[in-house]
């Protein structure tokens, strides 16, 4: 050791000693080389102890850090699962919703299927039991000419008995009493007949008369179809509408959602769509970009949108304009809005708001003539057709559409409700608001100049028509008359009879209603011809 090395060394070479002393110092120095060794030791081993916990206090922390930042990470893929299953489950519960909802719709339309079904059904058995009353007061009256019958000829054969033993001039006495009798009858029956016709003469007179005071009611009316035209001052406008690769043109179907067509027509671009709301924006729009003549995506947007603004106003101002005109009160804001959108709706070439107007004042003119309320009947005729308003939008007819939609926003009059649901014959009439209804709107459709069709698809529907109602068993001629409204069919009185002419007038009307498409409602008269035939000689 360095300390016992030192000490040793320190004594000079040529100093003797004793070696007890020598011992001792040896000890001594083994001693405190021991001593200075173990502290050294110990220094050491504090220094390795003291590194160690650093360490060890360093791989804590970054354990720490390690195991907080997978706990991290855990929770934020917990997270990410939790969000994904919960997508997936509202997901699923959404689709389940959609199809719970299409069943209900389903299930709602075989309810009305089955109800009208069940309407039809009770109609056929009043009908039935009405003929079976018939039957058996036709066995009663037939009971009774028998036994009338059986009397007849007990008297003939009285008289035959007791004409043998009278003279000539008592036979010719009774004779003519026997005659005069029977002319008294004849006569009587004759004056009954004479007063039936009379009154059933009086009674289509005044019904001619009073449609033709009807049909002199006319309007004007805005003839438009699923077609708008654009004129266009030069040709080279045509490429600023189109645009680069055709974007112009898409961004104005993209913000109106009509079919812009470009084609060969010199001076026009034409607007489709079967919406009549988008076609009237689409075409003004289109008719500003024209006129301003700066075509491009940032502006077509701003027109659009400024022309959309100017139309729901203009549909605003349109229902209460009419709203005044007809003198309706009462109506909600939604209601008179809905009413003003029939302004840009045709139907076969007639303005549906107009033609609403004009059914009004024909339903209040025939109510006013039968003894009834006249401004209800003007109600009832003004939102027959409120329907068409939204039946783009939703499914189902317009009559049922309008009912609901009335009844939705405060329509709680039911003669109106019924009116606008029944004025086509789905529903069951329970006022007699619902039949006027549907006469005014007959006449309004029907009245010359009033809607608008093709020669050819015209004459085409009469042939049609005509030949339905011929390939029916005992039919021998028909007639489409009143412009197609009513088809005339003559059956032989020998091979039918009278029961039999109302089962064929019906069976000609459903497969009118199943094989062909006409505006308004066509009437099917059914002539059953008897002759009676006697020869003088």
């Amino acid at each position: 050791m360095p300390t016992a090395i030192s000490l040793c060394t320190a004594v000079p070479p040529t100093m003797s000693m004793e070696p007890w002393t020598l011992a001792f110092l040896a000890l001594v120095t083994l001693l405190v080389g021991g001593g200075l060794g173990v502290l050294a030791v110990r220094m050491g081993a504090k220094s390795l102890l003291a590194k160690a916990k650093s360490e060890a206090e360093a791989l804590g922390s970054k354990a720490h850090a390690e195991a907080d930042a997978l706990m991290k990470q855990a929770e934020l893929d917990g997270q990410k699962a939790a969000e994904a299953h919960r997508a997936r489950v509202e997901s699923e519960v959404s689709s389940a919703r959609t199809d719970l909802k299409k069943d209900q719709e389903r299930l709602a339309k075989r309810e009305d299927a089955l109800d009208q079904k069940s309407e039809r059904i009770v109609g056929r058995e009043t009908q039935l039991d009405g003929r079976f009353d018939q039957v058996k007061i036709r066995e009663g009256v037939a009971s009774d000419r028998e036994e009338q019958v059986e009397l007849r000829a007990v008297e003939i054969t009285e008289t035959l008995a007791r004409v043998g033993d009278m003279t000539v001039d008592e036979a010719r006495r009774e004779l003519m009493e026997r005659v005069e009798q029977e002319s008294q009858e004849q006569a009587a029956g004759l004056r009954r007949r004479i007063l039936e016709d009379a009154e059933t003469g009086a009674r289509k007179d005044s019904r001619e008369i009073t449609l033709m005071a009807i049909q002199r009611f006319a309007a004007e009316h805005v003839a438009e179809t699923t077609l708008r035209s654009v004129k266009i001052t030069s040709e080279d406008m045509k490429g600023r509408v189109i645009g680069r690769e055709g974007r112009n043109i898409r961004a104005i179907e993209r913000a109106t959602g009509a079919d812009v067509l470009v084609d060969d027509t010199p001076g026009i671009i034409s607007v489709s769509c079967f919406d009549p709301i988008r076609r009237a924006i689409a075409g003004e729009a289109l008719q500003r970009l024209v006129d301003d003549g700066r075509v491009h995506p940032s502006r077509i947007e701003e027109i659009v949108s400024a022309t959309q603004q100017s139309i729901e106003e203009r549909i605003k101002e349109k229902g209460e304009e009419v709203v005044v005109e007809c003198k309706i009160r009462g109506l909600h804001p939604k209601i008179v809005e809905a009413m003003g959108k029939l302004h840009f709706r045709t139907s076969y070439g007639q303005n549906v708001l107009r033609h609403s107007v004009e059914v009004a004042y024909l339903s209040q003119i025939i109510a006013d003539q039968l003894g009834l309320d006249g401004a209800l009947a003007r109600r009832c005729g003004f939102l027959h057709d409120i329907g068409k308003a939204m039946d783009h939008e939703v499914e189902g007819g317009h009559p049922a559409i309008g009912m609901d939609f009335a009844r939705r926003f405060g329509e709680k009059e039911e003669a109106v409700l019924n009116a606008i649901g029944g004025h086509h014959g789905d529903i069951a009439s329970t006022t007699p608001y619902t039949p006027i209804v549907m006469a005014a709107d007959a006449v309004s459709g029907a009245r010359p100049g009033a809607r608008r069709e093709s020669m050819e698809h015209y004459i085409q529907r009469l042939r049609q028509l005509e030949a339905l109602a011929t390939e029916h068993e005992s039919v021998h001629e028909a007639y489409a008359v009143q412009a197609g409204r009513e088809v005339r069919v003559i059956v032989d009185s020998g091979k039918c009879s009278d029961d039999q002419a109302f089962g064929i007038a019906e069976r000609i009307a459903k497969r009118v209603e199943e094989e062909m498409t006409f505006p308004g409602e066509i009437k099917v008269t059914v002539l059953r011809e008897t002759r009676a035939e006697a020869t003088a000689r």
